[in-house]
Formats: structure tokens, sequence, C-alpha cells
């Protein structure tokens, strides 16, 4: 369990309990996400990278082809046996652990980058700043991604996030415009930004997919009861059958900021 005040008023939520509608609905980035990673020289080949907030591993897995070595993390359990439940699908050897990331058990200088995928706002940055700088080698990087839709420009993203709305008044998750992440200025004693982009993706999606990944969100499965998820989905795929047609693209901006670690 999640719980932060600035986060859905203190509301806490749990992403265990969605590993399954997670691992089928989240793994939706597009190419050209991990190839901004990838053209920052994070990921590539020899590399060893550490994930944090791995999840169901879904950097860890879709960069596995370009040969670093992978290692991921979570605080869910749930997670993380979904990730390792993956890779081993796909043949691939990932190690993935159960672990906070600020206190990872990792010897200082054991990666060459770190990756924080959709998951940078729920650390303890004061922590981590400093653990992230000391488990990279000398110039090691951080990369720090997100993706969301924009509910202001498509519509279909803004009548669901209406209905999510109406579930859990509270959610913050709601509203996104385009705009850099924001880095805390804890980071900037440890390292500098090396480049920071912003850029849309049209995502493609079913009525069910997408109506999976709504269910998937932090405002509905990984925190309302079991029969409000249900109701919110009745809900949700009664008017996606009523606006939208079978298959459609959700716009989205992702925002990719690389760090790279002072040198000592």
């Amino acid at each position: 369990m999640i719980q932060k005040k600035e986060i859905d008023s203190g509301t806490g939520f749990d992403w265990g309990r969605i590993s399954g509608d997670y691992a089928k609905y989240r793994d939706i980035y597009p190419e050209e996400f991990y190839q901004r990673l990838l053209d920052r020289g994070v990921c590539t080949l020899g590399q060893d990278v550490l994930d944090i907030g791995t999840g169901t591993g879904v950097i860890p897995r879709n960069l596995h082809s370009h040969g670093a070595r992978f290692t991921g993390i979570d605080i869910s359990g749930q997670q993380i046996e979904q990730a390792k439940k993956l890779a081993a699908a796909g043949h691939m050897d990932i190690r993935f652990l159960c672990t906070p990331a600020e206190d990872v058990p990792f010897l200082p200088g054991s990666f060459d980058a770190v990756t924080a995928c959709q998951c940078f706002t729920y650390f303890n940055h004061e922590v981590l700043a400093a653990k992230i700088s000391s488990l990279l080698r000398d110039q090691g990087k951080f990369a720090v991604l997100y993706m969301a839709w924009l509910p202001q420009e498509d519509e279909t993203a803004g009548k669901s996030e209406e209905l999510v709305l109406k579930y859990h008044p509270l959610w913050t998750g709601c509203g996104e415009t385009r705009h850099k992440i924001q880095i805390p200025k804890v980071y900037m004693d440890y390292f500098d930004i090396e480049s920071e982009e912003v850029f849309d993706l049209e995502v493609p999606f079913t009525r069910e997919t997408w109506n999976g990944r709504m269910k998937a969100c932090r405002g509905i499965g990984a925190a309302l009861p079991e029969e409000e998820v249900a109701a919110f989905e009745e809900e949700h795929m009664r008017l996606l059958r009523q606006t939208a047609p079978q298959e459609f693209c959700v716009l989205h901006y992702a925002a990719v900021t690389v760090l790279r670690k002072k040198a000592e």
C-alpha cells in the first residue's frame, strides 16, 4: 500500500491488487517511446541497468533485445511475480527483486544506468537521489520517463477521465497537459540534466484494451473496492460502445529526462 498526502488526498492505493490487469493492459508504449531512450545512450548493448518501480517489467522486457543486462525492482510482490512470469514466457534473462528503491541492496557502482518509468512521483527523493548516485558508475545516467493521455484534446480520454472522477473524486491523476518532468532540487546535488524531451504519441486501443487501461489506473483498480471497480467497468464499456469505434487511437504526450551523474 502506498499513501502520500499529496497524491489523491492521501487515499491509499496498491498496484499489487491489479497486477494481472497491469500486465495485460499497461504494456502500451509505442516503439518511439523506447527509441528516445536508446538514442540517449540508455539501455544499450553491454550496460548494466536498474529499473526502479519496474511493475511488471515493461522497460526491461521491451528493451531486453538491445543487449543490456537488466535488474528490475518494485515494492509490490505481486507485480514482481507478474514480471518474472512474463520474462520467462519470453525467454528473457532478467533479474527481478521485491525491494524499495530507497533501500535497494546493491553495492555502489553496480550500474551504468537507472530508469524510472511512470513511478517517479512515488519515491522519497531526499533518500533516493543519493542512493541512485551511489549505485551508478562514473558518468552513469538516470532516465526518468512518463506518458499520459491528454483529456482536454482527446475526446475519448476526456470522457473516460470524467467517469474515473465520478468513482474517485479525490484522484489527482487527472487533467494532464504537456510538461517536462519536474526534477526535485535535491537531485542537482548529484546530477546534471543532460536532456529533456516532450513529444506526442498516438497510442492504439480497442474498446476492451482502453477499458482495461482505465481500470488499471491508480484511481480505479488500485484504490477502489472490487464492487466499485466492476461498476466502473460496466459503465465505462457502455460509454465506449456509445461514443467510440471498435478501434481508435488516444492522444498522449511523453516526457523523457536524462540526468548524468556528476564527476566525483
